[in-house]
């Protein structure tokens, strides 16, 4: 499926976002996504379900000192 992720257009195989931040190869890490200008809580990732060209952007924390 065709998505937007951070201002560009990309195809996954994900079907929700759970498996999306998995198939980017960032489970572990702290992350914020934003589903259509709506910010989604970590504890529903598994159950918001990805739709062709959803606008999705992703932040990912970095630590540093």
């Amino acid at each position: 499926m065709q998505i937007q992720l951070n201002g560009e257009s990309i195809q996954v195989i994900a079907n929700n976002l759970y498996q999306l931040v998995e198939e980017l190869g960032l489970e572990g890490r702290m992350i914020a996504i934003e589903r259509n200008l709506e910010v989604v809580p970590k504890s529903e990732y598994a159950t918001t379900e990805l739709e062709e060209n959803d606008r999705i952007e992703l932040v990912h924390m970095i630590g540093g000192g």
